[in-house]
């Protein structure tokens, strides 16, 4: 039986993976339901490194950088199961990625992830992103687990 866990705060997400300041971009995990779904928000506040560079004149948050936050958010679905706590994750794969909206400084970034399937240290992955009710992205990908590709058989 999946065990759902609610209001994760950035610390208690940094005990389930890896990812820390300045490369962290979840502030908050508001729902999670080990082996299923994660949701949450990132704040996106002006100072963020990001907005210095990307671009001065026009501040938004790098498409692939909001992929990043859906992988994070997403990788938590099977980081929280037993076991699984603070393992190595890599994305290896982004395919049907939208972009709707610029993402700029000030706002709040809601994200909804769901693990479409995980066999053999390898996760199917979907999620979206939100700014005020308003989706900004939507993509699916796949994410990787090397500790669990090491254990299966050739």
């Amino acid at each position: 039986m999946n065990k759902e866990l609610k209001n994760l705060s950035k610390q208690e997400i940094c005990e389930y993976q890896q990812n820390r300041d300045p490369y962290l971009f979840i502030d908050f995990v508001t729902k999670l339901i080990p082996g299923k779904i994660a949701d949450g928000y990132f704040n996106l506040d002006k100072n963020l490194w990001f907005f210095k560079v990307h671009w001065p004149k026009d501040p938004n948050m790098p498409g692939m950088l909001q992929i990043e936050a859906l992988v994070q958010l997403s990788a938590l679905t099977i980081l929280s199961q037993q076991g699984n706590k603070g393992k190595l994750v890599y994305l290896i794969n982004t395919e049907k990625c939208t972009f709707k909206k610029k993402v700029v400084p000030g706002k709040k970034l809601e994200m909804k992830t769901k693990l479409i399937s995980y066999k053999r240290g390898i996760g199917y992955c979907e999620g979206s992103s939100y700014i005020d009710g308003e989706q900004v992205n939507s993509a699916k990908f796949t994410i990787t687990f090397p500790d669990d590709m090491i254990k299966m058989p050739n």
